[in-house]
């Protein structure tokens, strides 16, 4: 059932409206002046005025659905915990991607992972003040517990994997947004609930395939970790 979308105050509608015109065309793409006019503002300085600047507007949109899917990854994760788990690598993929799917709940989002993604790519420092420390608890929970669950091998090697699975997911996400974006046609695939299973069963297969003791001789020393590429989901 789709939610009826809200009356949204202006600079939420302005962050609403980047948010997307940045999820189809990157951030250095759109202007200020773009934005201001595809959010409907009479004047074209309504992003300097609300937000100072298009990078402090970049980060509040980071901001803003990094919160809401750290508190839901934070909370599902009480609950595991509780419970004496999460007791699979299974378990914990299904905690880092169903609180990333449309994170404002205001019928307006179908873009978020997609910005995400995208600025990930080409803007990643950026991204990373962002969301820093304070949004990024949950998803730090979650690679401990992959770490705990994933077969005995290096720590290095968790950790490319883990890197590995954090792109995997990104843009899967990412990859399904897009094409429910356009209405222009039907899609087979990705409105399916199944395929957001087999996302998550093919990423934790990441995880879980065994690895060489030869090839892994073979590896330059010091991979190192990488612990925010999918802070958001």
């Amino acid at each position: 059932m789709t939610s009826t979308p809200q009356r949204l105050d202006s600079p939420t509608h302005i962050k609403r409206t980047a948010m997307r015109l940045y999820a189809e065309r990157g951030v250095d793409g759109v202007t200020v002046r773009e934005i201001a006019k595809a959010a409907g503002q009479k004047n074209h300085g309504a992003v300097g005025y609300h937000f100072g600047s298009k990078e402090a507007l970049v980060k509040e949109i980071i901001a803003d659905g990094a919160r809401i899917i750290d508190e839901r990854r934070c909370r599902l994760l009480d609950e595991a915990e509780a419970n004496n788990g999460p007791r699979s690598i299974d378990e914990v993929m299904d905690i880092l991607i169903y609180p990333a799917l449309d994170p404002f709940e205001d019928g307006t989002d179908d873009c978020y992972m997609r910005f995400t993604a995208i600025l990930n790519m080409t803007h990643r420092k950026l991204f990373i003040s962002a969301i820093g420390n304070q949004w990024n608890k949950g998803y730090q929970r979650c690679l401990a517990h992959l770490r705990r669950l994933m077969p005995n091998m290096p720590a290095s090697i968790k950790n490319q994997r883990l890197m590995f699975v954090g792109g995997y997911l990104s843009m899967m996400l990412a990859l399904r947004q897009t094409a429910l974006s356009d209405t222009t046609r039907e899609h087979s695939t990705w409105p399916s609930p199944e395929t957001l299973r087999h996302i998550a069963y093919t990423a934790a297969a990441i995880l879980k395939a065994p690895h060489d003791e030869e090839a892994l001789a073979r590896l330059p020393a010091g991979v190192p970790e990488e612990s925010s590429l999918f802070a958001t989901g």
